[in-house]
């Protein structure tokens, strides 16, 4: 099975990010529209119903002439608007990051913009198509015309209220604050019971094979079982290579809980695995080759890192921003400092949780399946490493770190979780220690130190 995966990966994007599925639904629903409009124009041509007097463009020249227009504007806004708004977007991005493209490309005023030019230019061009003298005859679609000039008229609208979104979009503080916002999301998705209710008896392997992991042998302990399946399981290798993207728990713990058995995964969402190494381990090791398959459909496997299970992404996105603020090639230290600020407040939240031990189980109390769990202590540096590395000669942003840390304290739950901010108190200043020769800047990095010292202290 080593590479059935291999291009699999490739033809994913993250999910909400496709250009295709909005656009094309409102298409297909003016075309229902069209053919409505056209099977009244239809009646009302051959008698059987009567329009309004004011349901009239003129005459069969007149319409062709209004059509003609339509599809000149709408071919060329539809080429011309989208064109400079990704522009505008690669710009963005040339600045907060690459991987932020997906929270421009999200937008629904973006799709809902494209499919309507695109459902406008298509009503627009039939009606176009259609309308004309054949023969003796003439058909000119009154009510289908003055349809594609409503289309018009809401695309063109709808173009304001989308320029105006993009240029919100583009907005530092804004971006930020959306990052934190799925954060947020993210965080409560990890927070959630991992309790999976698998509503079946003992299978038959269950019946014939011993419970893994027995009570006696610490079936409570995360760590315990997490050692045994290590040492003694049956190893599932990754079958492809890329980003752990999503993991469907579930589906693994029924599974396992079917056949009596334990699945320690190597990887959680976000690390990058790669093909052919040990991406699982079973317990016992007789049903490696069974839950194998199962393990492999229950992973999705991607070429980009995104926010579904993966909260740490997030803390590398505004660290992202911060240090691509920093580099000499922007030199922007104002969106360094808030980004530092919306760090903070994404460490609170993220602090505010329990810790999990990573362990799922059925509701009878069993540990089928172990996951890494996400530590505090690496979060932090992922948050805040990079940026203190690229601010070395920036006393503004070393202050910042002080006393963002320091504001921390009081929301820490526990001695791991301040200790965790100590040592980036303490690399901080460092870092700072090194960097100015004025005064006022040692004094005030000095006293800012102190002050997170004395309230990061353990208890």
């Amino acid at each position: 099975m080593i590479g059935a995966k291999r291009f699999v990966r490739i033809g994913r994007v993250v999910p909400g990010t496709s250009l295709l599925p909005v656009p094309f639904a409102i298409a297909s629903a003016a075309l229902v529209l069209l053919a409505a409009t056209l099977t009244l124009d239809a009646w009302a041509s051959s008698g059987r119903i009567a329009l309004h007097a004011w349901l009239s463009v003129g005459n069969v020249d007149d319409a062709r002439a209004i059509l003609g227009g339509i599809l000149g504007a709408v071919s060329t806004v539809l080429a011309l608007i989208f064109s400079v708004t990704l522009l505008v977007f690669s710009m963005a991005v040339s600045q907060f990051g690459p991987r932020l493209m997906p929270y421009f490309l999200r937008d629904r005023s973006m799709q809902i913009a494209l499919g309507l030019f695109l459902a406008t230019f298509l009503h627009s061009l039939t009606t176009f198509v259609v309308t004309g003298q054949r023969g003796n005859a003439v058909f000119v679609p009154q009510l289908t015309v003055l349809t594609s000039i409503v289309l018009v008229f809401v695309s063109f609208c709808y173009l304001v209220v989308y320029n105006h979104r993009v240029a919100l979009a583009i907005q530092t503080n804004n971006v930020l604050a959306r990052i934190v916002e799925d954060l947020n999301s993210a965080i409560e998705e990890l927070s959630k019971p991992r309790v999976v209710d698998t509503n079946t008896g003992p299978g038959p392997t269950a019946r014939s094979e011993r419970d893994y992991p027995a009570r006696s042998e610490g079936e409570g302990s995360a760590d315990t079982i997490r050692r045994r399946c290590i040492a003694e399981g049956g190893v599932v290798r990754a079958i492809t290579s890329g980003y752990v993207q999503k993991l469907d728990h579930a589906r693994i713990v029924k599974a396992a809980d079917k056949r009596a058995a334990a699945v320690c995964l190597a990887f959680k969402p976000g690390e990058f695995v790669i093909e052919g190494e040990a991406f699982a381990h079973v317990l016992p090791a007789s049903q490696a080759d069974e839950l194998g398959a199962t393990i492999h459909n229950a992973v999705t496997i991607g070429q980009h890192r995104t926010l579904e299970q993966d909260a740490e992404f997030a803390f590398a996105q505004l660290s992202e921003i911060a240090i691509r603020a920093l580099s000499p090639a922007i030199n922007d230290t104002y969106t360094g400092l808030s980004s530092i600020d919306w760090l903070g407040d994404a460490l609170r939240m993220f602090g505010a949780f329990p810790a999990s031990d990573g362990a799922w189980q059925t509701s009878r109390g069993k540990v089928r399946l172990l996951v890494p769990p996400l530590r505090f202590t690496s979060v932090v540096r992922a948050a805040f490493d990079l940026i203190r590395q690229a601010a070395a000669d920036n006393p503004a942003v070393c202050l910042r770190l002080l006393q963002t840390c320091a504001r921390l304290a009081p929301q820490l739950r526990d001695d791991e979780q301040r200790r965790a901010i100590l040592d980036e108190v303490e690399a901080a200043h460092e870092a700072a220690a090194r960097m100015s020769d004025a005064r006022i800047d040692r004094n005030t990095l000095e006293e800012a130190y102190r002050l997170a010292c004395d309230r990061l202290e353990p208890h």
